[in-house]
């Protein structure tokens, strides 16, 4: 398969794990400007690292390294992550979240369907 379809995907991956992680440090950029920083927002940033970063570098680990009878379900899982992550950027009316995570999703589940 081309290299850039799977460059694309690690960045994705990656992409992906570090926003987590600045949603860790930052809460308030998954917010409305009008909402207030909680311990249930703290709880929510932190439980969404603790899947977003394991599966992104996991990822782009096999993405990069194999091997490569994994890729394709691995892709599925993130591409159906990343559906989840979209639905609610787009629920809470955070447009970089739906559209990013939307994106994402399409460069996962596209590429486990073209190696597939």
């Amino acid at each position: 398969m081309n290299t850039v379809p799977l460059a694309l995907n690690a960045l994705a991956s990656i992409g992906a794990a570090g926003s987590s992680v600045a949603g860790v440090f930052r809460p308030a950029l998954g917010l409305r400007p009008t909402e207030e920083v909680t311990t249930g927002v703290h709880l929510y940033t932190r439980a969404y690292a603790a899947r977003a970063v394991p599966l992104g570098l996991v990822t782009a680990f096999v993405l990069i390294w194999g091997p490569s009878a994994a890729l394709a379900p691995l892709l599925v899982v993130s591409g159906v992550a990343q559906v989840g992550d979209s639905a609610l950027g787009f629920m809470r009316g955070n447009l970089g979240m739906a559209l990013g995570a939307g994106a994402f999703a399409v460069v996962h589940l596209l590429t486990a369907a073209l190696w597939s």
